[in-house]
């Protein structure tokens, strides 16, 4: 499914953009190896079960229907997808069915999570960026062991906060003690 997607895109990279030129005109224009690669892509596509060319049609309508800043944005990753390594791309397709596993609100905080990541500083981004590296590579042992540390750097940094506020508290009742003592003295 993912591939036919991706010669979705492919099609619609291959055009001009989409000016008064006929779609027959602009094909003719294009060099043979080109117009024989897009053939091909047409067969696959052709190939295709009904529901899943629907599916390709309903995703190329919705990237026609972006904003030009957004479109040339997915025209980027597609063009940074291709020019991956199968290994790379495929590992990329594992990810991305994973992620559409994983229930709605599951996916909305990881985006929102990327979110803050994309729009950190350069030098804030990279060391995020290098610590999921690290995650990634680490071994379930290890990265348990990780999440037991985290636990317990936040249970201490808790427990901190609470002995600050009890003697903020201690402070301000000897405070409110002496200042009756004050009173009944002064």
């Amino acid at each position: 499914m993912k591939r036919a997607l991706l010669l979705a895109v492919a099609l619609i990279a291959a055009a001009p953009a989409r000016a008064q030129q006929s779609a027959e005109d602009r094909f003719r224009s294009l060099p043979p190896e080109k117009q024989a690669e897009l053939r091909q892509r047409f067969r696959e596509l052709q190939s295709l079960p009904p529901g899943e060319r629907a599916e390709l049609r309903r995703n190329l309508d919705r990237l026609d229907s972006m904003p030009q800043g957004e479109r040339d944005a997915v025209m980027d990753n597609y063009r940074r997808f291709q020019r991956m390594s199968p290994d790379e791309r495929q590992q990329i397709l594992r990810q991305w069915q994973e992620f559409r596993r994983l229930p709605p609100e599951k996916r909305a905080e990881l985006r929102r999570l990327l979110r803050g990541v994309m729009d950190a500083d350069p030098s804030e981004r990279k060391q995020l960026l290098q610590n999921m590296g690290r995650w990634e590579q680490m071994t379930p042992e290890q990265r348990e062991e990780m999440r037991q540390r985290f636990r317990d750097r936040r249970e201490q940094r808790r427990e901190e906060r609470q002995e600050r506020r009890e003697e903020q508290k201690e402070r301000r009742q000897e405070r409110r003690q002496e200042r009756r003592q004050e009173r009944r003295g002064g």
